[in-house]
């Protein structure tokens, strides 16, 4: 099965094909660090991880590289309100940032540079526009022309003459027009700078992804992905930038994910709907994060309310309790022989496929579920037969396997109790057994729904009671 992905820049879904064999150079625009991300900041952290450990399960060699802006006007702004170093709120955040991705199950990223560790680089490639005809100097700040780029405005489809300067471009009278946009800026009083051939100053924005991603990836990569609100100017302007220097193709594929609103209104600070990740994991355990966000395709845009939080939680409850359920008909780690129904095995061939369809999480997600449907008829029986049992050992293992890089099954009991809570929870269910023997319903459902308070589920089935700490 081929890979096939929607590329920004021609609006249509291509053939993934890389640019060595089986290697993937893939850079995804990363956080500012002057604050905690937000929950729409981790839309994108968390789906294009899945979707890079989906490469390398399917074998192919990825290098990614996620990178951390640690100085920009906002960085010093929060430095000003709270009266310490641009560094110091960069510190601060950048490893707030570590806690909380570690914590959403976010795998490291091979490579995390930091812009304030590339100045170097970034002024010699300035240097290189400039000498190329596409940048300019104008009293110790460096702009890039962007007239002088023929295609600027192919990747967001827009065109130059109807384009007007607004809230993210810089308007400055000297400059040679509006739209030319910041590579350098001269130093201001109270702001970090450093030596450069116009003087000290720092970077602009644009500039630092255009830097980090091509000195780790090459001048020309596979994958460069990011928020739909990236696509102009950002990465309008990276591409300006980085084929201004090189006179070549910068990226292959551009990706980027939908929009996140909170119960339907954009998220914002003045609503009062503005949301940290850090926040919302005080609330929902980080698995539940992952279903919500995985159960949409990452294109689309997605609903942040607690009516869709709860659905994912249910349906990763299901999910988690068909696993323990399995696990307690079949011992899973010791099967004689794999069923290889053909049942699973098209359901997994359907999964990959829809995976492989441009990262469709949503339908490969339905896919999982008809496993977890197919399990609990079977174990609905009086009685499971041999074949069964290596039928439901089979689903049992293809979802853990699907697992390595969706990461939405619990690692641990996340609860705090000890032998003694147990042998109590057991006691409490043998009484309610025997009030079921002597059909005592009432009695039976009265004890169940205040387990359930306790955030003690149990299940009754024609081979027993189990329960699960929710």
């Amino acid at each position: 099965m081929s890979i096939r992905l929607f590329n920004t820049f021609s609006n249509s879904k291509e053939e993934f094909k890389t640019i060595e064999d089986k290697k993937v150079g893939m850079y995804l625009c990363g956080p500012t660090v002057y604050d905690y991300f937000h929950i729409g900041n981790a839309r994108p952290l968390l789906m294009f991880d899945v979707f890079r450990r989906y490469l390398t399960y399917r074998d192919f060699d990825v290098t990614y590289v996620v990178n951390i802006t640690d100085v920009d006007d906002k960085l010093i702004k929060k430095a000003n309100e709270e009266g310490k170093t641009v560094a110091e709120i960069a510190k601060k955040y950048t490893d707030a940032y570590f806690e909380d991705t570690k914590k959403l199950r976010i795998t490291p990223p091979d490579i995390s540079p930091k812009a304030t560790d590339h100045i170097d680089d970034i002024v010699k490639l300035i240097e290189t526009l400039i000498k190329n005809g596409h940048a300019y100097e104008l009293d110790g700040d460096v702009y890039y022309r962007v007239r002088s780029f023929d295609h600027y405005g192919d990747l967001s489809g827009k065109n130059i003459d109807d384009l007007q300067s607004g809230a993210r471009v810089e308007v400055d009278e000297r400059k040679e027009a509006p739209l030319d946009f910041a590579l350098w800026k001269s130093a201001k009083p109270g702001e970090p700078f450093w030596d450069s051939p116009w003087g000290n100053g720092r970077p602009g924005w644009h500039i630092e992804c255009s830097v980090m991603s091509m000195k780790y990836l090459g001048r020309n990569f596979d994958i460069h992905a990011g928020g739909v609100d990236l696509i102009f100017p950002h990465h309008e302007n990276e591409i300006a930038q980085s084929e201004g220097a090189t006179d070549g193709k910068f990226v292959n594929y551009w990706m980027h994910n939908g929009f996140l609103n909170i119960e339907g209104e954009k998220m914002s600070k003045s609503l009062g709907n503005f949301f940290t990740a850090r926040e919302i994991l005080q609330t929902y355990e980080p698995e539940v994060i992952r279903m919500f966000f995985l159960l949409k395709h990452y294109r689309s845009p997605v609903n942040f309310s607690k009516e869709r939080v709860h659905e994912a939680q249910q349906a990763l409850d299901r999910i988690v309790t068909t696993m323990e359920s399995i696990e307690n008909i079949v011992d899973t780690d010791h099967v004689e022989k794999k069923s290889d129904s053909e049942f699973a095995g098209k359901l997994k061939h359907d999964f990959l496929e829809a995976m492989d369809d441009d990262f469709n999480t949503a339908l490969a997600m339905g896919k999982i579920f008809e496993l977890v449907k197919e399990a609990n008829l079977i174990m609905a029986k009086e009685q499971v037969s041999a074949a069964e049992k290596s039928l439901l050992n089979e689903i049992h293992q293809i979802i853990r396997e699907f697992d390595t890089f969706l990461a939405i099954l619990p690692t641990e009991q996340k609860t705090s109790y000890n032998v003694n809570d147990e042998a109590l929870i057991e006691l409490i269910l043998e009484i309610r057994r025997e009030l079921r023997a002597k059909k005592e319903w009432k009695m039976a459902d009265l004890i169940r729904d205040r387990l359930s308070e306790l955030n003690i589920e149990i299940k009754d089935s024609k081979d027993g009671t189990n329960w699960r700490r929710k």
